[in-house]
């Protein structure tokens, strides 16, 4: 979430609201590096670094833990992309995984979800309506082409399907309020008049982008009404018994949490995005809202999950709480303990996909970036070994637990570009329990 924007002076964009993290936005410049503890520390880390073209060593790694958080460096690089997809592909195949959550609304995610688990629809349709505004970075050839595994992966094995869910909260579309108003309408029909009143100006018509800035274009008054409307749905809902019948109980906790995930929503847009105090409590509601709907299906499905975000929502550590107090990776770690495993990214060079701050109209461009340079995380990471590698830094040598330890620039970047100080001084192995290392990437194909 690109915060700098409300130093413009012309309408806070949406893209720098409540899309995709970018830590690095209005974090100090990197200062001093702190030195290096011991000699040749790329040496020290290569005893505990694995090739990223073998991922066997991956499920020690992650022992038992039922959610593993995969961070980006960047939220449109074709070799991140690629390797969850990869990473998410074994752990299905050797250690049961089933579910792929990914920064994105809720109710995308049931569109999503639905398509990989019979079919129904068109995933590059849904790709296209549902992927926009800064969601527009999601809809690659990359993305696609994991959703396409899935659906084959169900077709080949319908004892063990796998399913897709959007934890965000940045649109609620009309299906999400559809399938609430349908709930009501047969275990509750005589509510049916008062839902239909508390949902009539938050349910969403029209392209999804459009409806987004349309959003934030409305008095904060009447955004505050509408969350009062959907809250007021949600305890309605709250209060209800769950009926009779098999199936009854589970019908209605999923009821509850699709009118919980329209809440969410008309809550976060209420807050005051005009103050840094307003920005900062939008961020730390967001990223509690994000854990809370990850564990939520967790402990519903009872799936093993990997979870896809940029390295500012998976991590346990804020480089500067001012802006985003709390992160989501941190009220994981609350909720799941060590059922929750971090794995931040890292990378030398290369390009990405963002949206272009100094044009008009902030266009998504491909945009490309040199290493760092001595004192940097990556300076050092680059010599470790010549291609992809991942570590767990919770097992290194005493030199490379220091070294990791210390804070050193690295760069974080989100949904747009440039923006200044996206390099940030960072302790890895505080913030992630593993760490994936690209020495080049590349922008990912936007569809």
């Amino acid at each position: 979430m690109n915060l700098s924007a409300r130093r413009r002076p012309h309408r806070l964009p949406l893209v720098g609201l409540l899309l995709a993290a970018c830590l690095g936005t209005l974090a100090p410049a990197a200062g001093a590096a702190a030195a290096p503890a011991g000699p040749e520390p790329a040496r020290e880390l290569a005893r505990s670094a694995r090739p990223l073209t073998d991922l066997r060593p991956l499920d020690r790694m992650i022992g038992s833990a039922k959610v593993v958080g995969l961070g980006e460096a960047t939220h449109s690089s074709a070799e991140f992309f690629t390797a969850k997809h990869r990473i998410f592909e074994h752990l299905v195949e050797s250690r049961g995984f089933t579910t792929f959550a990914l920064e994105a609304g809720w109710s995308t995610g049931l569109l999503v979800d639905e398509w990989v688990r019979t079919g129904r629809g068109d995933i590059r349709a849904i790709m296209r309506d549902e992927f926009q505004e800064s969601y527009r970075l999601w809809n690659t050839e990359e993305y696609l082409d994991l959703f396409l595994w899935m659906r084959e992966h169900n077709r080949r094995h319908p004892g063990h399907q796998v399913r897709f869910m959007g934890n965000d909260l940045g649109y609620a579309g009309p299906n999400l309020f559809d399938a609430v108003t349908s709930y009501v309408a047969r275990v509750h029909p005589g509510l049916l008049p008062r839902f239909r009143e508390l949902y009539r100006d938050s349910r969403p018509t029209g392209e999804v982008e459009a409806w987004m800035k349309g959003y934030l274009d409305r008095p904060r008054a009447e955004r505050q009404r509408m969350a009062g409307e959907v809250n007021r749905a949600l305890a309605l809902l709250e209060r209800q018994s769950p009926g009779k019948g098999p199936g009854a109980r589970e019908a209605h906790l999923w009821a509850e949490q699709h009118a919980r995930a329209i809440a969410q929503v008309g809550t976060e847009y209420a807050h005051d995005l005009t103050t840094p105090e307003g920005v900062a409590a939008a961020m730390l509601y967001r990223d509690r809202v994000m854990a809370e709907n990850t564990v939520w299906w967790q402990r519903r499905t009872g799936d093993r999950m990997v979870l896809s975000a940029h390295n500012g929502h998976v991590g346990y550590e804020t480089s500067h709480p001012e802006q985003y107090p709390r992160l989501q990776g941190a009220f994981l770690r609350d909720a799941l303990g060590r059922d929750y495993v971090s794995v931040g990214t890292s990378f030398g060079q290369g390009s990405f996909n963002a949206h272009d701050t100094e044009a008009p109209g902030e266009p998504l461009r491909a945009f490309a970036v040199a290493p760092l340079g001595p004192g940097s995380s990556a300076h050092t990471l680059d010599r470790v070994a010549s291609g992809p590698f991942y570590l767990d830094m919770r097992r290194t040598t005493p030199a490379a637990r220091d070294w990791l330890a210390a804070p050193r620039p690295v760069r974080q970047i989100g949904t747009a570009y440039p923006w200044p100080g996206e390099t940030v001084p960072m302790s890895l192995s505080t913030t992630y329990d593993l760490l994936i290392h690209f020495p080049r990437i590349s922008a990912a194909r936007l569809r």
